[in-house]
This record gives structure tokens, C-alpha cells and sequence, in this order.
């Protein structure tokens, strides 16, 4: 090559100069040729009309996708196809380099030069893709180390040498063989698959969440059984892309029957017990439940396996889905919100008690989250005490007296206030001591 003697030097130098020896002559061709030079200049011209339409054309479809403020039906995949506008000059230039290419080979009947171009367009196009339009964390990390690699092996037309040497490389894990391209073509079609299924179900559930004429715990379930089926299919779909016979995992699912049988029971059971809540809608997401076991809270989350409580300090509480089928269950927000309370006091024996329930009934009426339906306070006499006469008011009300709920603080209150206005006056504890024997030295 060029005069230089390669014959002694190593047998990768030899083939490396090879490789060059053909681009060098390849590249003589292409600049000697009148159809390179040709092809080089509709190449050049596709680029600057796509450019000069892209202009014009791009301002025209941010006005017609952009939805603006709306939130119909039609406002999510408009936006969401408005995200890939920055492909249009890319595309455009792809799409015009190859009706060029149909004519220069059709007049010269060799299109390598503008072949190549229309191959660098798509490269242009998956990284814009890959930069500004992905945005989840691992679909850019796929693309930055897979689509863009692959558009680059593809642009420089290796890649379908780098697809027969992966081809030829298999991996086998048990009875299930497959080659190292079809791990590559499973994560790449994976990741896509299981992107568009995050976002598909993503729309659907907020579409469900929509409809208020069905019941939340209906809600749920569709939204759930809309989740199980589109990963499902994405899970299928990827077998089959990858290659996978699924008669394969045929010894896998029975491990998992054998396992359902003995350790995962208790994980089938709170499935099952979490679907027969979904349907039944006994206990579903904001109500205020107390189980037998002490757990009380609201309800801010059903999963499959369990539903998470919320109690007034901030903790949460995993309660499985069995608890809600098997124990009694307290569920004080199920049939309306409507709730009774008790506000105990006492008042001095010299009290006319006569008068008391007409006070206090007053007063505790006032309070403008005390119902009058379907009982209005009631304020009744209890007993006779050490220090007073006890009395009680029960009251109805909307929520729990918890939380940012004090109803029974605000109560008593009114209670107090009244009684003070009233002059009735509230006892504290009296005691007598008597002492036995001489007092005198302890009057010293």
C-alpha cells in the first residue's frame, strides 16, 4: 500500500491496511465519479428543502397541536405528539434523500453516496430522539447505549455484520437457548414495550379515575385489571420477539403452582381477598376503618397484596387484604359519613338539673358541624357521682373526631361557656379529714 511493504508486520496491521487499501480506492471512485458528485448534490439540495419546509411547517404544527389550556379527550396526545416536532428536519431530510436516491439510480444505476446521507439523516434522528424527546432515566440510558450505537453502525453499514456475529453468540440458562442479538432485540423492544405500556396505563387510569358514576372500588378494579392485561401482553410480546418458545417456561410455572401450594398461599389469599374488596366495595381508598386487631387509620392505597392505612400521627400501616375478609372490620366512612360522639361533664349538687338539657342542648346546636339529622343533640343524666351530677351530650356529626376534626374539644367548650353564662358551676373533688386524738402539738 502506497509503496510501504507490510508483509513482516503483524497479521492485524495486514488486514487493517486492507480495510484501508479498499476505503482509499472506494474514496477515489466516489471523487472521480460524476454520479458521487451528483448524488452529493441532491444530497445537499434534500437537506436544504427539508430545511426550508421544516420552517414553514413546523410553526403551522405547534399551532395545530398545541392544545393550550384544554383538557378534553384529545388534549394528552396532542401534547404528546407535539414532543416529537424536533425529528421533523431529520425525517424530512431522510424522506426527501431517498426520492432522491429513486431518481439517481434510476439515471446512473449506483445511489452508494446518497444511500450513505439518507443513512447519517436516520442517525440524526435517533439521537435527537435519545436527547431531547426520551426523558425517562433508563430509556435514555438504553438509547444512549443501544439506539445510537445501532443508527451508527447502521449509518457506516456494519450493522448487519455486527448483527451476524451476535447471532452466532448463544446464551443458555436451563432449557431456554438464545442468542446474544435476540437479549439485545428483547431489551430494546422491552424497554419500548414496557414504556408505551407505563404510558397507556397511565391514560386509561386516569380516564377510569374520571368516570365518578361508577363506584371507587370498581374504579380501582378496572384500573388494575386494564394494568394486569397491558403488561401481560407487553410480557408476551417480548417472548415472542426475543424468541423464547413460552412451552419453555412451562417448568417454571410449575415451580410457581408448587410454591402457591405451600409458601405463597398467604400471597394468593390476599390477591383473591384484595379482588373481592375491589368488587364489593366494603372498604376502598378514603375510608376510616378500625380493624379487630387495633389498626385504625384512613385508607390512602390498595394494592394487590395489601391496603395501606394512614393514621392521624402520619405513620402508615400495611393491613394484608385477609384482614378485611376474616376480622371484623369498623368501617366508619362506608353508608355516609355521619358519625355520633359523647361529650361527658358534671354539675354542682346545687344545680337545678331541671334546666340543664335545655342548655347545653342550645348551646351545642350552635356549633356548625353538629347535624341536626338524623338526631339533633341530645343531652341526657348519667349519675350521681362523688362531686357532681354527671351528665353526657351526644351529638351527630360529619367525619372523625381526629386529625384536623375536634369536635368533642369545640364541644366542651360550648359546654363550659354555657354553663358559665348560666352561673352553674362546675364541682371539683371535695374531701373531709377527720383527725383523731390531741391536736395540741401540732399546733405548736
Amino acid at each position: 500500500m502506497f509503496g510501504i511493504d507490510l508483509s513482516q508486520q503483524p497479521q492485524m496491521v495486514q488486514t487493517a491496511a486492507g480495510y484501508l487499501l479498499q476505503g482509499w480506492d472506494l474514496a477515489q471512485g466516489w471523487l472521480l465519479s460524476p454520479a458521487a458528485w451528483t448524488q452529493f448534490g441532491v444530497l445537499v439540495l434534500a437537506y436544504l428543502a427539508a430545511v426550508l419546509i421544516t420552517r414553514r411547517l413546523r410553526p403551522f404544527a405547534e399551532r395545530l397541536l398545541d392544545p393550550g389550556e384544554s383538557l378534553n379527550i384529545f388534549a394528552a396526545p396532542r401534547r404528546f405528539v407535539m414532543l416529537f416536532l424536533p425529528l421533523l428536519l431529520p425525517l424530512l431530510a431522510y424522506a426527501l434523500t431517498g426520492i432522491g436516491e429513486g431518481i439517481v439510480r434510476l439515471i446512473f444505476d449506483s445511489g452508494a453516496v446518497i444511500a450513505f446521507g439518507k443513512r447519517v439523516f436516520l442517525f440524526l434522528a435517533v439521537r435527537a430522539l435519545v436527547r431531547d424527546i426520551i426523558s425517562d432515566p433508563f430509556l435514555k440510558l438504553i438509547g444512549k447505549f443501544i439506539f445510537v450505537p445501532m443508527a451508527a453502525l447502521y449509518a457506516l453499514g456494519l450493522l448487519d455484520v455486527a448483527q451476524i456475529q451476535l447471532s452466532a453468540m448463544q446464551v443458555n440458562i436451563g432449557n431456554i437457548s438464545f442468542s446474544v442479538m435476540a437479549l439485545v432485540r428483547g431489551i430494546i423492544a422491552g424497554s419500548l414495550l414496557f414504556w408505551l405500556g407505563g404510558w397507556s396505563n397511565q391514560q386509561s387510569s386516569q380516564f377510569i379515575h374520571k368516570q365518578e358514576e361508577m363506584r371507587p372500588s370498581l374504579r380501582q378494579l378496572a384500573a388494575k385489571c386494564i394494568e394486569f392485561t397491558i403488561f401481560g401482553i407487553a410480557f408476551l410480546l417480548l417472548m415472542n420477539i426475543m424468541g423464547i418458545n413460552l412451552s419453555a417456561l412451562a417448568v417454571f410455572g410449575g415451580a410457581i403452582g408448587v410454591g402457591l401450594g405451600f409458601g405463597l398461599q398467604k400471597i394468593a389469599s390476599n390477591f383473591i381477598s384484595g379482588v373481592i374488596l375491589f368488587v364489593e366495595g366494603q372498604a376502598t381508598v378514603g375510608d376510616y376503618v378500625e380493624l379487630d386487631g387495633g389498626e385504625a387509620g384512613t385508607i390512602v392505597k390498595m394494592t394487590a397484596r395489601a391496603a395501606i392505612l394512614e393514621t392521624y400521627d402520619g405513620r402508615w400501616i400495611v393491613v394484608p387484604n385477609e384482614d378485611f375478609i376474616t376480622t371484623r372490620v369498623v368501617n366508619y366512612s362506608d353508608s355516609g359519613s355521619a358519625n355520633r360522639y359523647e361529650a361527658a361533664f358534671s354539675v354542682s349538687y346545687d344545680t337545678d338539673i331541671n334546666r340543664v338539657p335545655a342548655i347545653i342542648n342550645a348551646a351545642v346546636s350552635k356549633h356548625p358541624e353538629v347535624l341536626a339529622d338524623p338526631f339533633p343533640p341530645d343531652c341526657e343524666l348519667t349519675g350521681f357521682g362523688d362531686s357532681g351530677i354527671d351528665f353526657v351530650v351526644e351529638f351527630w356529626v360529619n367525619g372523625i373526631d381526629d386529625g384536623r376534626n375536634k369536635f368533642r374539644s369545640d364541644v366542651l367548650f360550648l359546654v363550659w361557656n354555657a354553663l358559665k353564662d348560666n352561673d352553674i358551676q362546675i364541682p371539683y373533688p371535695h374531701r373531709v379529714v377527720e383527725f383523731k386524738g390531741d391536736l395540741k402539738g401540732l399546733t405548736k
